[in-house]
């Protein structure tokens, strides 16, 4: 049994995903921090993949710093999206800014704080509803894309 368990699984390779963090950085006025990024002009969330040895909240502080040069406390999780077509889990924390100066950096042309009928309007859906999803409160939100469209739910 165990010859043929430890056969069958190597016949058929893991599964390869990627596990990236990303930051919902709500500013007293409810302003939503945001990106536009550098390699193709759209804007999202700050964020970026998570490193081998970093935990989530680590993580996503570094790439927001990295992103926007706004520091940030990590309140909790609001959201795991995955892209099926990609193989990219997103784990998605609704953050306070705690310090730092706004600049663009080697990722992002445009650092900006948007009102949540902007983040609508700049968003593709499935981006925007990250952040959409963590004003509402009734989070931990689990949701799959295509890279396109939701499944399991929509704005």
């Amino acid at each position: 049994m165990l010859l043929y368990m430890s056969q069958s699984q190597e016949a058929t390779p893991p599964p390869l995903h990627s596990v990236s963090v990303a930051g919902v950085v709500v500013r007293e006025d409810g302003r939503l921090l945001a990106i536009r990024r550098a390699d193709n002009g759209t804007w999202e969330l700050p964020g970026g993949v998570l490193e081998l040895s970093e935990a989530p909240e680590t993580g996503v502080a570094r790439e927001v710093f990295e992103e926007t040069g706004i520091h940030v406390e990590v309140d909790e999780l609001t959201g795991v999206y995955k892209n099926t077509t990609r193989g990219i889990v997103a784990l998605v924390f609704r953050c306070k800014p705690s310090g730092g100066m706004e600049r663009t950096s080697s990722e992002s042309t445009a650092v900006a704080w948007l009102t949540p009928n902007e983040v609508a309007e700049r968003m593709a859906e499935v981006y925007a509803i990250r952040l959409l999803d963590a004003l509402d409160g009734n989070g931990p939100h689990v949701r799959s894309h295509d890279g396109k469209q939701l499944t399991g739910g929509g704005m």
